[in-house]
């Protein structure tokens, strides 16, 4: 009896990864044949529509991030179309949204196989998520260089905890969302605007790069586990 629910068990677990992985595939399809609107469309767009457009700009942004599209492109354009201060703000809910619907979606699709299939070394990597979760998706979030999607999607396969996850977020994404934003608003003219944008993302793949190295000193990899590290399953015993 034991035996036959843990294979239906099992079977669930599979089915709900197979759907994760097309959610996957279409995303990244998306992705890559989807369009980038130009920032003169961005602009048209946003002068004909007023403060709806505003809001359909994040709704969109928190979309886009579900796929591999860049997102920095449309962080800059959002400052030269809003300004700083409502182009953050617009990026900043944006990006929250997009980090929750992913996080979501992997968690409820694709965690049980993790659980149940992986092997030691991503139990290794999941213990430490437990103890640490909270200042490793800071950290994470704080190197300009890691896809932002990538994270939000491996993460939710880890057993890092969902406030970990939320507030970690909400912390750790607020530098690269400002310096990108004020590339955009304060142009590309020498001035003191480009000179604290340019000098904050600086600072953080700095900052980025201590983090990465004392993350994988502990035995957690960059992008919080390493996506190779969860897409290679190999059945073990359920835990007694």
């Amino acid at each position: 009896m034991n035996d036959r629910v843990a294979a239906s068990a099992r079977r669930r677990a599979l089915v709900k990864l197979a759907a994760f992985v097309a959610f996957v595939v279409v995303a990244v399809s998306v992705g890559v044949f989807l369009p980038i609107p130009s920032l003169d469309e961005i602009r048209s767009a946003a002068d004909a529509a007023g403060w709806p457009g505003a809001v359909a700009f994040a709704i969109g942004y928190g979309l886009v991030t579900l796929t591999p599209v860049p997102k920095n492109v449309l962080g800059i354009a959002a400052g030269v179309v809003w300004g700083f201060a409502l182009g953050a703000l617009l990026v900043y809910l944006g990006a929250l949204l997009g980090a929750a619907l992913a996080f979501g979606i992997g968690r409820a699709l694709g965690r049980d196989a993790v659980e149940k299939f992986t092997g030691a070394r991503v139990e290794r990597i999941d213990a430490i998520l437990r103890r640490r979760g909270l200042a490793s998706i800071i950290g994470v979030r704080l190197i300009p260089v890691l896809p932002f999607t990538v994270i939000n999607y491996t993460a939710s396969l880890t057993a890092v905890r969902t406030r970990d996850y939320a507030l970690g977020t909400i912390l750790g994404i607020i530098p690269g969302t400002l310096a990108y934003v004020a590339v955009g608003a304060f142009g590309f003219e020498p001035g003191p605007g480009l000179y604290i944008a340019l000098g904050a993302l600086g600072a953080l793949s700095i900052a980025g790069a201590v983090v990465g190295i004392r993350m994988r000193r502990r035995g957690v990899p960059a992008g919080v586990a390493a996506a190779s590290d969860t897409t290679t399953l190999t059945p073990r015993e359920p835990n007694a």
